[in-house]
């Protein structure tokens, strides 16, 4: 079986829809970070302060072909009402994995059966 890292880089505010979103498709779990977007253009606010917004990062690992439909699910999460996105969403590949439950690989294998 093959696995992958999904990172998901969202807005702070449609952090629990992107969670509810990976957890309903399969995720057993995840790592979630609080970080700072710096964007490459300056957003002025209030008295000349600046304020490029907060983001939660979230990482989790995956079978490889689930990573990829929690992936296309999350871009319906990160698309602005506009069509433009407001997160990045992508996955590495992985070659050595340790210390993964038992119980989440039974259900990566549960999944993949149904695929087939």
């Amino acid at each position: 079986m093959k696995f992958s890292v999904l990172v998901a880089i969202v807005p702070e505010e449609v952090e629990q829809e992107a969670i509810d979103c990976a957890r309903d498709l399969g995720a057993g779990g995840m790592t979630v970070f609080s970080a700072r977007g710096i964007s490459n253009s300056v957003k002025k606010t209030f008295l000349g302060l600046t304020y490029d917004g907060s983001q939660t990062v979230l990482m989790m690992v995956l079978e490889k072909g689930l990573s990829v439909e929690i992936l296309k699910a999350l871009q319906s999460v990160v698309r602005g009402d506009d069509g433009d996105s407001k997160g990045l969403i992508f996955t590495m590949s992985l070659e050595h994995l340790a210390g993964i439950d038992v119980s989440q690989v039974e259900k990566f294998e549960e999944h993949v059966k149904q695929s087939i």
